[in-house]
């Protein structure tokens, strides 16, 4: 911390950091991302002229959703759904309706702070460095270190959070004001889980330090609006950590790569055809028949039944049982998917559905009424289901086995 009479123009009274190396003084402004008084001081510190390049605590796609409330009607969503990223768009939604949330509870936009930098910065044309993880990155780091469990437990607290309509209690508030919005959206989870906590608060400390690194061209002067959070450990990891910061920062953008041999779904295959084919002889073709009829109900019909919650179009329902059976013999390809694909042609999103999506997700009458929002939860809920059935089969299969 800096000493009063040195303290920047627009910083007094707000947390803050100073560190010089490389010829490059970097000064980190702590912000709290629903602060009027933060908003403030990063429009003074960014106007004083001191500064010949800003960073923020963003990514492009974060950006994206601050500044051109449009994007979303550009979203190409079957693309989204073909190219396996309907769980993560599912993901920022349910962050979306978090800040939407926060925004009317609060009477300010959460990351205001962050797009006024931005906004300051380019209306000064000075430089804008963007130093956030993007958040599917983090998002996918988090879901390998958590395990299977982990990741159950974050997957259902995500999709119950899609649907929380009360307001944001004031623990998540107080992490807010502390400084970090992907933190306070976890909740609970995040107190409860280390490998959490890591890749999503401490991974990024040291990522956002590497891009600072890597971002500073000619400046010599940066001011960098962070979470205040992150203020602490940015700065130990902006003194300390030595290396090539472009290395640093790949390492810490890696996912590790799944076996292209699906040894799971193998596995699962192996054993429904072993079962049904032990059933055929040893049972004779009733006792196979009654099998394979009970794996096509199970995973079908829950499958089917999980797309009819969701408000599915018939054509969807029916797709959705048809394919849900075959799931051992399709791996990465889910039922939801192929499902949520004839619901997005059946029912084509209109430009309004997207400009609405925020304000429907909401509220549940708000998903049933927006076709976005109803071709995700369609996907959930049929790939719900399927799980589900394949699981009672199978053990409706083994007792068969056994009895």
């Amino acid at each position: 911390m800096n000493s009063p009479s040195i303290v920047p123009d627009g910083l007094q009274g707000q947390p803050h950091a100073i560190v010089e190396r490389d010829g490059v003084r970097y000064t980190l402004l702590g912000t709290a991302h629903v602060s009027q008084a933060s908003v403030e001081a990063v429009r003074d510190a960014v106007g004083s002229g001191r500064f010949d390049a800003v960073a923020v605590e963003l990514d492009a796609q974060r950006l994206q959703a601050l500044t051109d409330p449009d994007a979303l009607a550009r979203l190409d969503l079957i693309q989204v759904i073909r190219s396996g990223k309907t769980a993560l768009f599912a993901a920022n939604l349910a962050l979306a309706a978090y800040q939407r949330r926060l925004a009317e509870q609060l009477g300010i936009e959460p990351g205001a702070e962050l797009k006024r930098a931005v906004v300051e910065a380019r209306e000064r044309e000075l430089p804008v460095h963007l130093i956030d993880r993007e958040v599917g990155l983090t998002f996918r780091r988090a879901s390998q270190q958590l395990g299977f469990w982990g990741r159950t437990k974050l997957g259902v607290g995500l999709v119950t959070s899609l649907f929380a309509a009360d307001e944001v209690g004031e623990e998540e508030i107080e992490k807010l004001k502390q400084g970090d919005m992907l933190e306070s959206s976890f909740g609970e989870f995040a107190k409860e889980s280390p490998q959490l906590y890591e890749t999503v608060i401490a991974e990024r400390d040291r990522y956002m330090a590497a891009r600072l690194r890597e971002t500073v061209g000619e400046s010599r002067e940066v001011l960098a609006v962070v979470g205040a959070g992150h203020l602490q450990g940015l700065a130990k990891h902006l003194r300390e950590d030595q290396g090539d910061p472009v290395a640093q920062r790949t390492e810490l953008e890696q996912i590790k790569t799944k076996s292209k041999v699906p040894w799971v779904m193998i596995a699962i295959t192996g054993l429904i055809l072993a079962g049904i084919a032990w059933g055929f002889w040893k049972g004779g073709a009733a006792m196979g028949a009654d099998l394979l009829l009970q794996w096509v109900m199970y995973t079908g019909g829950l499958a089917a039944l999980g797309c009819l919650l969701a408000g599915g179009h018939p054509l969807s329902i029916i797709t959705a049982a048809l394919v849900a059976p075959l799931k051992p013999f399709r791996p990465g390809v889910p039922a939801g998917a192929v499902s949520a694909l004839v619901e997005v042609h059946r029912r084509k999103p209109a430009y309004g559905d997207f400009m609405a999506l925020r304000d429907d997700a909401q509220t549940v009458r708000g998903w049933y009424r927006n076709r976005v929002a109803r071709v995700v939860l369609n996907f959930m809920l049929t790939n719900i289901g399927t799980g589900i059935g394949v699981w009672l089969a199978g053990f409706r299969i083994a007792s068969k086995l056994v009895g």
